[in-house]
C-alpha cells in the first residue's frame, strides 16, 4: 500500500532539514505553499506540518510562523546500533516498514546519514536487526509446561503477541528466504523441542513447525495494511465496516449470497484477527495431535 501523502510530504521536508537546505530558524513552507507545491488539500498540508512538530523538527514562533527547530546534532559517538534499531522499530510500528529509511532515521536521531552507516551497512541489515530485536523481546522464563501441546501453545501465542505489537514483522519475514537471526531461530528451536521424542520423523517435525509459524505470519499480514489504512484515513476497522453496512445489506438483499448472508448476520457473531488466530491455532494443533497419535501407534496408518 502506498504511503499516505502527508507522510511523504513530511519526509521530503525532513530530508531538506537533514540536508541543511532548511537551517535552524528558517521558515518551513506554510500550509498554503504546501497546497500549491504538492497539489493537496488543506487538511493534508496541516497533517504534514503537524507530523514535523510531533517529531520536534519544527516549532511555532509568534509573528513569524513555523520554523526549523535548532537542536545541536548528536555527535557520532553518541550513536549506537541499538539506538538506531530502536528508532527504526518505532517508525515501523507507527507507519509501517516502508516508512523506514536511513535518511528518515538520521533526521529523527538528529545525526548525519553517513554516521548511521558506520553502525548499520544498509536497510537490508537494518531490517534483519529489527527482526532479531523484535523476536527477542519476550525471552522464555522458567520451565516450559508439561506436554507438547501446552508448550506449542505458549510459544505460538508469544509469537502472535509479537506480531500484534509489531505489525510490520510479517512483512519482514520470508518463508522461502528466511532471515537467520538468533532470536528468531530460538523460537524455532523451542517449537521443535516441543515435538522432539514423540515419534515424528524430522521432515514431519520441520513441516509442522513451519506450517504453524506460517499460519501466524499469514494471519498477521493484514495487521500492517490495517495500520497504514488507519494512518491514511483516520478510520478504524470497525468504523469502516459501519460505513459499508448499507452496501453489504444491498448485496445480501439481492439473494445472490443466501448462505453468506445467514452466517454473517448470525446473532453473537464476532470475527476479527484474534478470533481467527484462536480458531486456527486450535484446529492446527488438533490436526497435529492426529499425527502424534499415529506416530505413537494410537491410530492405524489408514485412519
Amino acid at each position: 500500500m502506498e504511503r499516505p501523502v502527508h507522510l511523504r510530504i513530511a519526509e521530503e521536508l525532513r530530508d531538506r532539514i537533514a540536508a541543511g537546505e532548511l537551517a535552524p530558524g528558517d521558515k518551513v513552507p506554510s500550509t498554503r505553499q504546501i497546497i500549491r507545491e504538492w497539489g493537496v488539500a488543506m487538511a493534508t498540508a496541516t497533517k504534514a506540518l503537524g507530523r514535523l512538530r510531533e517529531e520536534g523538527l519544527t516549532r511555532a514562533v509568534p509573528g513569524v510562523g513555523t520554523v526549523v527547530a535548532g537542536p545541536v546534532r548528536r555527535a557520532a559517538h553518541d550513536l549506537t546500533r541499538q539506538r538506531i534499531v530502536h528508532q527504526a522499530i518505532g517508525v515501523a510500528d507507527r507507519e509501517g516498514l516502508a516508512a523506514v529509511s536511513m535518511r528518515r532515521l538520521a533526521a529523527e536521531l538528529d545525526a548525519s546519514a553517513m554516521s548511521l552507516y558506520r553502525h548499520v551497512a544498509g536497510k537490508d541489515e537494518l531490517i534483519r536487526l529489527m527482526t532479531d530485536a523484535a523476536y527477542g523481546e519476550e525471552p522464555p522464563s522458567g520451565q516450559p509446561p508439561r506436554g507438547w501441546r501446552p508448550q506449542l501453545e505458549l510459544e505460538l501465542r508469544q509469537l502472535w503477541r509479537l506480531h500484534l505489537r509489531h505489525p510490520w514483522l510479517a512483512q519482514a519475514v520470508s518463508l522461502t528466504r528466511p532471515q537467520f537471526v538468533p532470536h528468531g531461530m530460538a523460537h524455532t528451536e523451542r517449537l521443535l523441542r516441543a515435538l522432539d521424542g514423540l515419534g515424528l520423523d524430522a521432515g514431519t517435525m520441520l513441516h509442522a513447525v513451519v506450517s504453524l509459524v506460517n499460519f501466524i505470519r499469514g494471519t498477521a499480514v493484514s495487521l500492517e495494511a490495517e495500520l497504514q489504512a488507519r494512518t491514511e484515513t483516520g478510520v478504524t476497522e470497525d468504523e469502516w465496516m459501519s460505513e459499508h453496512e448499507g452496501e453489504l445489506g444491498e448485496l445480501f438483499a439481492s439473494g445472490a449470497f443466501p448462505t453468506l448472508a445467514r452466517v454473517v448476520t448470525a446473532p453473537g457473531l464476532d470475527l476479527d484477527l484474534d478470533s481467527v488466530f484462536e480458531f486456527g491455532l486450535r484446529r492446527q494443533l488438533d490436526g497435529l495431535a492426529v499425527l502424534v497419535a499415529r506416530a505413537q501407534g494410537g491410530l492405524r496408518s489408514g485412519d
